[in-house]
């Protein structure tokens, strides 16, 4: 058999503890006592801090498996430079106007074609 308990609430939580008795369908007896199991079980602490840290843990794999990515991503870049500096020989005296026109024309174009994959979701990579 329960026994009975008699203590006052505070106006707001005596309102949430309302609401959420009518949300819920159950009485507001079962949510005090549930709420009340809940803050003095002894491994209730121990369970939430090992959900945190598996939800922590996981967040760090996914960090590290982006870290390599960005990574791979810089190196490859990096080898691309090296090797386009290396194959473009430098340009003579007279061609450095054309050659800055014909840049910005094949950069706008390139900017545009990055913002299409990007919307599309295409990826040459994957």
């Amino acid at each position: 058999m329960k026994s009975k308990h008699t203590f006052r609430l505070s106006p707001e939580i005596a309102r949430q503890l309302a609401e959420l008795a009518i949300r819920r369908r159950a009485s507001q007896a079962e949510i005090v006592e549930a709420a009340l199991a809940s803050f003095m079980s002894p491994d209730g602490s121990e369970r939430m801090e090992a959900a945190l840290s598996r939800r922590i843990d996981r967040l760090v794999r996914q960090l590290e498996q982006v870290d390599q990515s960005v990574e791979i991503g810089n190196e490859a870049l990096a080898l691309f430079v090296r090797f386009w500096l290396t194959a473009t020989p430098a340009l003579p005296d007279g061609a450095g106007a054309a050659a800055q026109a014909s840049g910005k024309e094949r950069y706008d174009g390139f900017i545009r074609a990055l913002t299409r994959r990007i919307e599309s979701s295409e990826r040459l990579g994957r």
